[in-house]
């Protein structure tokens, strides 16, 4: 199915998919840089089991998966070849870094695993408004 065929079923702009993107990615990263009372922000969460979220999780599992492929789908139509080859890398490499989620642990521990979580949460809360910023100049330029 087409990304224009899906919005057009639901009534929805391209940039109102962009802008709730945008606003997942940044509650994700607030998350991420500022924990919780239970210590890190998110690699235990109340149920005890790991929240991992590096920055190609979000293309892979969670609820902006729809948003981001939405996005990229109809700003770049021409490009899904290279869209399709750059999801398949995200894969991997998120697969690669769970794979050597243990070397990592011993490599880091738990204070370089904190600051590198941190930085992560900057780095997505950085795409969270460049994605906001391009949802609402979107919006103006319909007006």
């Amino acid at each position: 199915m087409e990304a224009s065929s899906f919005l057009n079923i639901f009534h929805l702009e391209t940039e109102s998919v962009r802008i709730a993107g945008a606003v997942i990615f940044f509650v994700i990263g607030i998350k991420m840089i500022f924990p919780g009372e239970e210590g890190s922000s998110g690699l235990y969460g109340s149920s005890k089991e790991p929240f991992m979220v590096p920055i190609a999780m979000p293309l892979i599992a969670g609820p902006s998966t729809l948003a981001t492929l939405l996005v990229l789908g109809k700003s770049h139509a021409d490009a899904t070849g290279k869209l399709f080859g750059a999801l398949l890398l995200a894969w991997f490499i998120s697969a690669l870094i769970m794979y050597l989620s243990p070397l990592l642990y011993k490599l880091l521990r738990e204070k370089g695993l904190s600051a590198l979580e941190r930085l992560m949460g900057m780095l997505l809360l950085m795409m969270s408004v460049q994605m906001f910023i391009d949802g609402v100049r979107g919006l103006i330029h319909t007006f």
